[in-house]
């Protein structure tokens, strides 16, 4: 059975940072492409980031520069840096294992989500 389990998300105040995690079981991240996505409330969801093999990485620009995507294998984890945080980053955050490992193509494997609630 597949799980992709999130954690690290909370409230923070702008300008303060998170450190999300995802942790698969079931599945090896090591052969697969990895995302984050969020989604906030009335908004649909979108993808913030993602990690092809160990350091292939693309952000949406509304992150660029501010968070960052990383992979350890060994604990069968991905991460999400985030800095600089904005009340426009809050949302619940989704990891999403990709179907390969050569280009990032969404699975149907996703997370139960990890809300994150900037606000001062």
């Amino acid at each position: 059975q597949v799980q992709l389990v999130e954690s690290g998300g909370g409230l923070v105040q702008p300008g303060g940072s998170l450190r999300l995690s995802c942790a698969a079981s079931g599945i090896s991240i090591s052969i697969r492409a990895m995302a984050w996505y969020r989604q906030a409330p009335g908004n649909e969801r979108e993808l913030v980031a993602h990690i092809i093999g160990g350091t292939t990485t693309a952000y949406a620009d509304s992150v660029k520069g501010r968070f960052t995507i990383s992979r350890d294998n060994a604990k069968n984890t991905v991460f999400l840096q985030m800095n600089s945080l904005r009340v426009e980053d809050t949302a619940v955050y989704y990891c999403n294992a990709g179907r390969i490992s050569t280009s990032y193509d969404p699975s149907d494997y996703w997370g139960q989500g990890t809300q994150v609630t900037v606000s001062s």
